[in-house]
């Protein structure tokens, strides 16, 4: 287990890029001065890891807020991802600079494919994540990129890329909450030395209606999602916990004054499908 002491600690990549521990995630974060104060908030709660993406649609807002918060911008670890009507080698070349451009920086400390098997690609998935995988490759050599890796992947598609990498994945982000561990995906992680990060860290929202963590909250005089933030790191995620109200930031930073007893934890793991499972990357729709 990393050192859980404070925000900023750091897990360490299999490229040696150090990573902080728990990162400010800005899905479903409406664009302009919403995105951009969350954004300036999370770091004044001390966060230095932002996540964004294309798809999310407020790369310019979260630029906006790195710059506003007067933060170094070698101090902020930030990712975005590639969407999926854009994969294969020139498209991704293309939509990786217009990211950049978007946020207002010369480099991301992580880039990842969103997901494996968009429907545009459905019968040619394997050679445009090839493709695509190539292209991040060149940019992570060229320093455009400090790291690479995936979202969404099951075992299947990180084979099929590793087919071709020169480089492998070092992340794989995925829905990763006490509803459901996706113990298959973690193994495969944690065997071939890829992060395990964990989007939508407190479920959709129903996580905080679960009777069992309410009652464990209770106990250790925290909120719900302080404990299942909690949980994530304690499991060796990283866990990447979104929001838009200040109070709420700062709460979600509140995690290293107290531990979760292997009794709660395994309580905790046992919650599958309470609030919601993985969408299957085989059958989007998008």
């Amino acid at each position: 287990m990393a050192h859980l002491t404070k925000l900023t600690d750091t897990y360490t990549l299999s490229n040696g890029v150090k990573i902080p521990i728990v990162g400010f995630g800005t899905w479903q974060t409406p664009d302009g001065d919403v995105a951009k104060h969350s954004v300036e908030a999370a770091l004044a709660a001390g966060y230095r890891h932002i996540d964004t993406a294309a798809a999310y649609g407020n790369e310019e807002s979260v630029g906006a807020g790195l710059r506003a918060s007067g933060v170094p911008r070698d101090q902020i670890f930030l990712t975005t991802k590639l969407w999926n009507g854009d994969h294969g080698y020139e498209a991704t070349k293309a939509v990786l600079d217009k990211s950049l451009k978007k946020l207002g920086v010369d480099y991301v400390d992580l880039y990842l494919i969103h997901w494996p098997n968009p429907i545009k690609f459905r019968d040619n998935w394997e050679e445009t994540n090839a493709g695509s995988w190539k292209a991040m490759e060149e940019a992570y050599k060229a320093g455009k990129v400090r790291a690479i890796g995936v979202s969404n992947f099951r075992a299947k598609h990180i084979d099929a890329l590793l087919k071709t990498a020169t480089v492998k994945p070092m992340v794989n982000q995925i829905f990763l909450n006490p509803s459901d561990l996706q113990p298959e995906v973690v193994a495969y992680n944690d065997a071939h030395d890829i992060l395990s990060e964990a989007y939508s860290p407190l479920g959709t929202g129903k996580i905080f209606q679960v009777d069992a963590l309410k009652k464990i909250a209770a106990r250790y005089h925290k909120s719900v999602a302080q404990i299942v933030l909690r949980w994530s790191l304690q499991h060796g995620f990283l866990p990447l916990p979104k929001s838009v109200h200040d109070d709420r930031i700062k709460e979600n930073t509140e995690l290293f004054d107290f531990e979760l007893s292997h009794h709660d934890m395994t309580l905790i793991d046992a919650l599958h499908g309470e609030a919601g499972l993985a969408t299957d990357p085989d059958t989007t729709d998008f």
